[in-house]
């Protein structure tokens, strides 16, 4: 059933003193974080305090930001609704909200100004037990015609505990821009993402494509392509192979997929004779920013490689440790991912994850710590892991999510992202350069975000801090 609605207002002429309205809500546990992120009441006393059921409660200044929000939505959108000004306040506090509280806020018309229009609303707020959480009066400007508003949408909030691309553009700015060939950047969306790139001082970019094609993308977006170097080329096949040959005689640093299939550009890349193949296995890397976990991680391979061996995963674990290393992490802790955290000889992905910590061990995997098998809760959640009685550095704290293979790291991420509101900027890493995999669906923030690992990876290499072998 859709969310969306008629809103419509109250004039002032139409308001009579001792009118009324009301707004009811339960809060939940993000609401109520999010109160006191934008209340500024996130002092640890606060948010550890808990009532005698043991829930946690928030203060003061968070209980006056969610019931004042309150009241707020009462005047906006139902007396006297769309068209209303608030003009002062003048409220008493008192108490604490927590999770699961049920908060009413009343408003009812008590004078009316003709001049200015203005109307005194007597205004209050009450939990489930009644106890007044705010009292007063607020002062409002009351709209003098009708206003009414259809197909309206509730807002969407999220709430991110952090903000890993924030940290990427921070470490970019460090970085010298680096020349990229943009392949068939000949849509909008690939076009603008290039050259919002390059505003930004992140990449030096290479247009390499039909010069036609690309021109009246430009003329789309009101893009002036006076500044580019434009590569032109027949078709997109024709693209993919012109910036391999780009990045092979040293021309650009990297490579960024535009208005092409990925098969397309990876055909050209992962050939031997294409000079971009290292003594790795080319694999995909996703640096996923979830706002309900504290920090990113890399989810590895959910664009190249179908269904590795033990080989094969081998090296997508060192390539993704290797990322990490040139992101600062200096040991990177990874999860090996399976249905389980115990070796199965039915499940052929646990038999692997044992024998990657092996390999670990061993010397033949270097630079981070392994741990698995474990199921997904397992490694990411230290509390699941406690009361499985697995005890591991990795638990809660990964760095490196290894998936069985590409179906599940697919699904995976976009789980996550459509459901937790996550965000993945993708690299393909063993190339000789890096390149950039963008999707379709990328906003320009992804965009960016994939843009900015690239230009670390590129500035690592550059002071030799990533070996490419």
């Amino acid at each position: 059933m859709s969310q969306r609605k008629e809103l419509t207002n109250m004039t002032f002429d139409e308001i009579r003193i001792g009118q009324s309205a009301e707004m009811s809500v339960t809060l939940t546990k993000n609401q109520v974080e999010l109160l006191a992120a934008v209340s500024g009441d996130v002092d640890a006393f606060h948010l550890k305090t808990e009532d005698a059921a043991g829930v946690p409660a928030y203060g003061k200044r968070t209980e006056a930001a969610g019931a004042v929000a309150l009241i707020s939505s009462v005047i906006g959108t139902r007396l006297p609704g769309p068209g209303s000004k608030i003009l002062r306040r003048e409220l008493s506090f008192s108490g604490d909200i927590a999770v699961g509280d049920t908060l009413t806020a009343t408003v009812a018309a008590k004078e009316k100004r003709p001049e200015g229009n203005v109307v005194v609303f007597d205004t209050r707020c009450v939990n489930q037990a009644g106890h007044v959480l705010i009292s007063g009066i607020t002062v409002v400007a009351a709209p003098t015609k009708r206003l009414v508003y259809d197909d309206i949408a509730p807002p969407h909030f999220e709430l991110r505990r952090s903000d890993s691309f924030i940290e990427l553009f921070k470490t970019c700015d460090t970085c010298e821009p680096v020349t990229c060939a943009v392949v068939h950047p000949c849509d909008r969306d690939s076009l603008l993402g290039a050259v919002e790139a390059a505003r930004r001082g992140i990449i030096d970019p290479v247009l390499v494509g039909p010069e036609e094609k690309i021109r009246k993308a430009g003329e789309a977006a009101q893009v002036d392509l006076a500044s580019f170097r434009i590569v032109p080329t027949p078709h997109s096949h024709a693209s993919a192979a012109k910036a391999v040959e780009l990045a092979r005689a040293g021309e650009v640093e990297s490579l960024m997929k535009g208005s092409l299939h990925t098969d397309e550009i990876m055909g050209a890349i992962v050939p031997s004779a294409s000079g971009m193949r290292t003594s790795r296995r080319i694999s995909h890397a996703m640096v996923i920013d979830v706002p309900t976990y504290y920090k990113m991680f890399i989810m590895t391979d959910a664009a190249v490689n179908i269904a590795p061996d033990l080989a094969v995963k081998k090296d997508i674990v060192q390539n993704a440790i290797d990322l990490d290393h040139a992101l600062g992490i200096e040991r990177p802790k990874v999860g090996i991912l399976s249905a389980v955290e115990t070796v199965n000889a039915s499940i052929p992905s646990t038999l692997d994850a044992a024998a990657l910590c092996k390999m670990a061990d061993r010397g033949q995997i270097t630079g981070g710590i392994l741990d698995g098998p474990l199921a997904f809760d397992n490694a990411i959640s230290a509390e699941a892991a406690r009361i499985k009685g697995i005890r591991s550095e990795v638990s809660g704290d990964v760095d490196i999510l290894l998936a069985p293979d590409l179906e599940s790291a697919n699904m995976l991420f976009k789980q996550l992202t459509y459901l937790a509101g996550a965000e993945g900027a993708g690299i393909v890493l063993g190339t000789r350069v890096p390149v950039i995999l963008t999707s379709r669906a990328d906003s320009v923030r992804t965009r960016l975000a994939s843009a900015a690992l690239m230009a670390i990876v590129a500035q690592a290499r550059r002071q030799g801090r990533y070996e490419v072998r």
